[in-house]
């Protein structure tokens, strides 16, 4: 309608701690199902990973929440070597991100949840900055399933590199790693 006003309200991003993210995790379960399309079914699995992600040494998350609901959310921790993240990835890894890698200096983002209503708005940037922002790697990485394709064109217009694809078995589907330096 003409001269009507939409009053969008503000989004607030704040870090929890391990512990705080536990206490929280029925209401990420929920902003993960209303996230990815309402299938309540992915609801218990999601919860299952989300229970070890948890635990993961290096473990950072930053909530979003808009008009005292939940807005999205991120979240990850830094891989370690015997976690197997890797595992699945066709392509040889550029020497600098291997070299960090090794070293224990890659951060993965795990999941990158915003709720349809708060899309569109820059707030998965604002989440992705302030969640690398805590941590001391010099490389971060995700995998992005190919069927994403809103993320995909996130992590491109965030000048992120595809690293090649990860696919660790043939019944799996094949999701695209992506990196970005984080510091010199």
């Amino acid at each position: 309608m003409p001269g009507r006003e939409v009053v969008v309200a503000e989004v607030f991003l704040r870090r929890l701690t391990r512990w705080q993210a536990d206490q929280q995790r029925e209401t990420v379960a929920d902003t993960y199902v209303k996230t990815y399309g309402g299938d309540p079914s992915g609801r218990p699995e999601f919860l299952r990973r989300f229970a070890d992600h948890i635990q993961q040494p290096g473990f950072e998350m930053v909530v979003a929440n808009g008009g005292g609901d939940a807005a999205g959310c991120a979240y990850g921790f830094p891989p370690r070597a015997a976690s197997g993240w890797w595992t699945g990835l066709h392509g040889e890894l550029p020497v600098e991100v291997a070299e960090s890698a090794a070293a224990g200096k890659v951060f993965v983002i795990v999941d990158l949840m915003v709720l349809p209503q708060h899309r569109r708005q820059g707030l998965a940037g604002r989440m992705r900055e302030r969640l690398l922002a805590g941590t001391d790697a010099g490389f971060a990485a995700v995998r992005v399933p190919r069927d994403n394709h809103a993320a995909l064109a996130a992590f491109r217009s965030w000048d992120w590199s595809m690293l090649g694809e990860w696919r660790p078995d043939p019944a799996t589907s094949p999701a695209d790693v992506w990196g970005c330096r984080l510091r010199s």
